[in-house]
């Protein structure tokens, strides 16, 4: 058991503004309408992700460069001022959306929280900790590029002119981005939280989290940690994920976890598969006192967060009940109350059917202890809005 000296320095923490851009709304508003209006925004394709007939497969058994499932739930554009942001348009090519929206997204939440008019508050002591993953889309398509060389010696070797096929290649290089000065930092995943920092001048820490599909949760855990040791005084945090590309697809399609209906349905006998989806979800979270003091709306309070591994598995992405057991335990022990005392869960829940077995189990294991007197609700948005990966 933690002693009385531990349980101090983890004091509460409020969620003081939140910002939503995700499929089917641009706002958290819409997003609330999307849940509570049980709106499904899974959908084919759009032509201008990319032309799903091509690369077409309607035999989920069978390998390579294709996709049996060609659903998904994708945001839609999104207007963006770079100017308002002292980002010169030029440079916007060679600048991962991802970055952008995310900028975007956290001016928002601070507008919203009123972060300026805090007297107690200095722009130097706010951090900013995003889930994401390194890879973004801008930067699969420069990294294309410097294969080009091979493919012309390919031609070549099949009986192409050298002139036709570097004529061949300036035409997909007409269909890519060209590179720029820019473009190293513009398709880094890291700079997603560093652009945000750099463009809105906060001076605390910044970097994402990449733990795959807890990357958001982990980046949430590491800036309670840090607002619980006093490094910083609020952090923008949450999940960034807009790399729905056609490798994605063709990278979930040849694991067999995409739906093979095109369809997610957590936690139901027919789940057959999940759904890839794409959004960023931001928070602004702050010590509860301090929020308090300075009369802070707050949406909802965070009293403990438990994190875990599974240790040695049949496979490197087989869930194991021991370690979800394990981390939803350290939870509710730190936040000092039992977890037979739950009402609703927003679980993981991607529609997989090893993956919903396991979570259901282990759920059971913890939230349905002997002293268990009423029902748990129990779901998982991305039945609507498709798996954001991050």
């Amino acid at each position: 058991m933690e002693n009385d000296s531990t349980k101090m320095a983890r004091p509460p923490v409020a969620i003081v503004g939140v910002s939503a851009l995700c499929p089917g709304s641009t706002t958290t508003d819409g997003f609330a309408q999307t849940i509570f209006g049980g709106e499904n925004h899974i959908k084919r394709v759009p032509s201008h992700r990319f032309n799903a007939d091509r690369f077409a497969n309607d035999q989920p058994q069978k390998k390579g460069d294709i996709t049996y499932c060609p659903y998904g739930a994708f945001i839609d554009p999104v207007p963006f001022d770079p100017m308002a942001f002292g980002i010169p348009p030029s440079v916007i090519s060679a600048t991962d959306s991802a970055q952008l929206l995310t900028l975007l997204k956290t001016q928002e939440l601070i507008r919203e929280t009123g972060v300026d008019q805090w007297p107690a508050l200095a722009r130097e002591n706010v951090s900013v900790i995003i889930g994401a993953q390194g890879m973004t889309r801008l930067q699969g398509m420069m990294m294309s590029r410097v294969f080009w060389p091979e493919w012309i010696d390919e031609m070549t070797a099949c009986g192409i002119s050298p002139e036709d096929a570097q004529i061949i290649v300036e035409r997909m290089n007409a269909q890519q981005p060209s590179w720029q000065e820019m473009s190293f930092p513009g398709f880094l995943g890291n700079i997603i939280a560093g652009r945000v920092t750099n463009r809105l001048d906060f001076g605390g820490s910044n970097y994402i989290v990449d733990a795959a599909c807890a990357s958001s949760l982990s980046a949430i855990s590491a800036s309670l940690n840090e607002l619980y040791l006093g490094q910083t005084d609020l952090v923008i945090t949450g999940g960034a994920d807009l790399l729905t590309d056609v490798g994605t697809f063709v990278a979930f399609s040849n694991s067999m976890a995409l739906s093979r209906t095109g369809d997610c349905r957590p936690f139901d006998k027919k789940a057959d598969g999940t759904i890839v989806g794409e959004g960023i979800v931001l928070f602004a979270l702050r010590r509860l006192e301090d929020a308090e003091r300075d009369g802070d709306q707050v949406y909802a309070v965070i009293r403990g967060h438990g994190t875990s591994s599974d240790g040695r598995g049949s496979a490197i992405y087989a869930p194991r009940p021991e370690g979800q057991i394990r981390a939803m335990e350290r939870c509710y022990d730190w936040a000092g109350y039992s977890a037979e005392t739950v009402g609703l869960i927003e679980a993981h829940g991607t529609g997989t059917p090893l993956g919903d077995t396991t979570e259901v189990g282990s759920m059971s294991k913890v939230f349905g202890g002997p002293n268990r007197t009423r029902r748990a609700a129990l779901g998982s948005v991305k039945s609507q809005i498709g798996h954001a990966k991050t």
